[in-house]
C-alpha cells in the first residue's frame, strides 16, 4: 500500500513488518537487527518492539536484548486455521444433505448484528436461496442468525438491536426465547415470499457454538425428516472439528 494513502496507519504497518521480519531462518533477533529490517531508528524501532512485547506478540529472551515471536501470534494463527478448518470439514457433508434433500445448503458465522454466509450449495430449484458467499444479511431474520444468537444472553440481545424499533426488538426477543428451547430453528420468508430455512448449530472441540449450517427451499411444510438430516449434518461437521457427541444415537 502506497505510504500516501491517508488511511494507512503508520505505526500498524510498521509492527505488520517487523513480525515478518521474524523467519525459520531467524528465529530470534535483536533490537538493533529489528531496526535494520525497518530501516529506522533503534528508538523508532523499540517503540514498536515495547508494544508488541506488552500485547504479547513478542517474547524478550536470553538476556532481555533478544526477540522471539509470542504466544499472541499464534493465537491469531489458530483462529486463521480453525477457520479453514471449519470450511474444508463443512464443504462434503453439506454438499451431501444438498443432493439428498434437493435444499439449498448453507454455513454461516455471526458477524456483529448479521450472519455472514460462509459456503453455500444451491438446490437445482434456482429460487431456493438467493444469497451468495460472503452475503451478510440481519442475524434476527435468518434461520442460521437465530441459531448463532442463542448463545447470547438478554443483555447482550438488547445490546445488539439498541437503535431497532420497540415493536422489532419484542419480536425479536420473543422469536429468541423460543428458539433457546429448540434443537433446531425454523425460520420463515422475512426476504423471500414462501422460503422457509431449517438450521442448527456447529460446535467445536471445546463444545463452543462456532458456526450454524442450513438447508433452504421454497415450501409451505417442513417435515420432520428435513429438521433430523440437518441436525445429523450439523452433527457430522462437529464432530469432524472434534466435537464428541453427547448423544451419538440421536
Amino acid at each position: 500500500m502506497s505510504e500516501k494513502d491517508p488511511y494507512t496507519v503508520p505505526g500498524l504497518v510498521r509492527g505488520l513488518a517487523l513480525l515478518q521480519a521474524f523467519t525459520p531462518q531467524k528465529p530470534e533477533q535483536t533490537l538493533s537487527q529489528l531496526a535494520r529490517e525497518l530501516g529506522v531508528t533503534r528508538s523508532a524501532a523499540f517503540r514498536t518492539v515495547h508494544t508488541l512485547v506488552r500485547e504479547g506478540f513478542l517474547l524478550a529472551v536470553r538476556d532481555g536484548h533478544h526477540y522471539r515471536l509470542g504466544p499472541a501470534v499464534l493465537r491469531l494463527s489458530f483462529g486463521y486455521l480453525a477457520s479453514r478448518e471449519l470450511l474444508e470439514v463443512a464443504q462434503s457433508p453439506l454438499e451431501t444433505l444438498r443432493d439428498k434433500l434437493d435444499w439449498s445448503t448453507h454455513l454461516g458465522v455471526l458477524d456483529g448484528r448479521h450472519i455472514l454466509y460462509l459456503i453455500r450449495f444451491p438446490a437445482s430449484d434456482a429460487l431456493s436461496a438467493l444469497v451468495h458467499v460472503g452475503s451478510r444479511l440481519p442475524a434476527t431474520r435468518t434461520a442460521m442468525g437465530r441459531v448463532l444468537l442463542t448463545q447470547k444472553s438478554e443483555i447482550e440481545m438488547r445490546k445488539l438491536l439498541a437503535d431497532q424499533p420497540a415493536a422489532a426488538v419484542n419480536a425479536a426477543l420473543k422469536a429468541w426465547q423460543g428458539d433457546l428451547e429448540e434443537l433446531t430453528v425454523v425460520h420463515r420468508g422475512s426476504f423471500e415470499s414462501g422460503l422457509c430455512s431449517v438450521a442448527a448449530p456447529v460446535f467445536d472441540m471445546s463444545g463452543a457454538v462456532v458456526a450454524a449450517i442450513s438447508a433452504t427451499k421454497v415450501t409451505e411444510t417442513v417435515p420432520e425428516t428435513i429438521e433430523r438430516r440437518v441436525l445429523q449434518t450439523a452433527a457430522t461437521i462437529s464432530m469432524g472439528l472434534g466435537w464428541k457427541n453427547p448423544n451419538p444415537e440421536a
